[in-house]
């Protein structure tokens, strides 16, 4: 007696279409599974046994079962196959009578019956779709996420009863929910930060770029509340990358039970005590790591330099190309990584050596030992570097709010809506000037003479490196777009090298 039917898994967050083959044949009650399984599949034969048997229905007795994983090359893990191959069993020997064509099957099975959910369920839905398969049988927590997907109905399951009555066509598809990205819902908003003009104006200019930004400040200044709020203005994602965060999100099991879409830019906060693998992923069977998990949001690293150095060297790779491919012996796997990155630091170890309300304790060996932490490399890769001071009494007490995210928004939407136009006459699939590449950047920065002569004595006298000039310039084509303006002119400029704080003299002479 054999049964055929179709499941899904994924490989990093790739997925791909498994299919479970499943024989009863004369033997000593054994149930063995092949095809590459790790041990959570492997454990899948007790949890079936007693789940079909706790359900009213009947394990063949004195029967061995063979279950298949095909490709049989490819490592299978996780209980996801569970449900699956409970079905399959039951339609070998006759309880089930048949699964229509174009079904997969995802769940994880308790030893009563009930079904529990599982990684990766909208990534599969995806490639269900890819391979024209129509229907998935998959769990309850799990079908809001998968209804998604246009074109594949989607029945949710609480146990291997009501999985039999989905495949009987007497449960009716779960509905697809509301798939809406306009208008993002967000606990805080930039009108509850007072003072800071001077930095709001920054992360306005970083949200229109796509720019990083070093935050420095003595604490208390409000550097977290800066950055915390940062996703509130930056564009609503587009239906695409609505869909790019769910499925990391789904992969990496972080997806709240009976979430559909994801509809807000994720922002990200991993202490400093992070392990490279733990920041960038890995594992022996990879995951996606925080970076990714900030994937078309916000990656925020308070207390920079207390992070290990393997572990900010580790971001190198990612902000340059937007992905991040955590290799092993045998495989790699690239997960996607396009985040803005958003670091707060103090001055000094005491954090006081630029307040003015308090008087730093440090000595400069320990100052300077204490910026040695962060490389010349990865400073250079922050495009804008922003001193945040501490709030004055006047500016704490100020009544009324600021101007809200809304409005901040607006302006940026329509920087962006500038660079996409410029891109597309281009033939660029970028959104941003933050990627511009350099033949392009040369291109698309025109700057007028007496700009060009301030970039040059800013050049000498700060001894900018070829990289922070770079930056400058894509800082000023985003502050000329947020005014309009086509060409460079020399104020846009000056704006921009004022956002280079650690090239001046600032650390230098403390």
């Amino acid at each position: 007696m054999l049964a055929v039917l179709e499941s899904g898994a994924v490989w990093g967050i790739d997925p791909y279409l498994v299919r479970v083959e499943v024989d009863i044949s004369p033997g000593q009650g054994t149930f063995t599974i092949v095809g590459l399984p790790d041990k959570a599949v492997q454990e899948s034969s007790q949890r079936v046994r007693a789940a079909v048997r706790n359900c009213g229905y009947q394990f063949p007795p004195g029967k061995h079962v063979t279950v298949n994983l095909s490709p049989a090359d490819v490592r299978k893990e996780g209980p996801a196959f569970d449900l699956p191959i409970a079905l399959g069993i039951l339609l070998a020997t006759g309880q089930l009578p048949n699964i229509p064509d174009g079904t997969l099957v995802l769940g994880e099975l308790s030893l009563d019956g009930s079904v529990r959910s599982v990684n990766g369920t909208l990534a599969v839905a995806l490639e269900a779709k890819q391979q024209k398969r129509t229907r998935m049988i998959v769990p309850s927590d799990n079908a809001a996420e998968a209804a998604v997907v246009d074109g594949v109905s989607v029945f949710g399951v609480t146990s291997l009863p009501e999985a039999m009555k989905a495949v009987l066509g007497e449960l009716s598809p779960a509905a697809p929910p509301p798939v809406t990205v306009d208008e993002p819902h967000y606990e805080v908003d930039f009108s509850e930060v007072k003072g800071q003009e001077s930095a709001k104006r920054a992360l306005e200019v970083a949200a229109s770029g796509g720019h990083s930004v070093m935050l420095i400040g003595p604490p208390g200044a409000g550097k977290t509340m800066l950055a915390r709020r940062l996703p509130t203005i930056l564009p609503p994602l587009t239906l695409d990358e609505a869909l790019d965060v769910t499925k990391v999100y789904s992969v990496a099991g972080k997806l709240p039970k009976g979430r559909g879409l994801m509809t807000e830019r994720p922002f990200r906060a991993p202490h400093h005590t992070i392990s490279a693998a733990g920041l960038v992923g890995g594992g022996s069977l990879p995951k996606p790591g925080e970076i990714s998990l900030a994937h078309h949001g916000v990656l925020f690293l308070d207390e920079l330099p207390e992070f290990h150095r393997d572990v900010l060297e580790a971001l190198r790779q990612p902000l340059e190309e937007g992905t991040v491919t955590v290799a092993r012996a045998t495989h790699s796997v690239t997960f996607p990584a396009s985040f803005l990155l958003v670091a707060a630091m103090n001055p000094c170890p005491c954090g006081y050596a630029t307040d003015t309300a308090r008087r730093c304790a440090c000595t400069p060996h320990q100052i300077r030992s204490y910026r040695r932490r962060i490389s010349g490399p990865l400073l250079d890769r922050f495009d804008i570097h922003l001193e945040v001071p501490r709030l004055t009494a006047e500016e704490i007490l100020e009544p009324g709010a600021g101007e809200p995210s809304a409005d901040v928004r607006s302006r940026v939407l329509r920087a962006r809506e500038r660079q996409r136009e410029r891109f597309a006459r281009l033939g660029l699939s970028i959104t941003c000037n933050a990627h511009l590449p350099p033949k392009v950047a040369r291109e698309v920065c025109m700057m007028e003479n007496e700009a060009k002569e301030l970039l040059k004595s800013a050049i000498q006298s700060l001894g900018l490196s070829a990289r922070a000039h770079d930056r400058i310039v894509k800082v000023a084509r985003t502050i000329a777009d947020l005014e309009s303006n086509e060409a460079i002119c020399p104020r846009h400029i000056a704006e921009a090298i004022t956002y280079r704080s650690l090239d001046r003299q600032l650390f230098e002479t403390i």
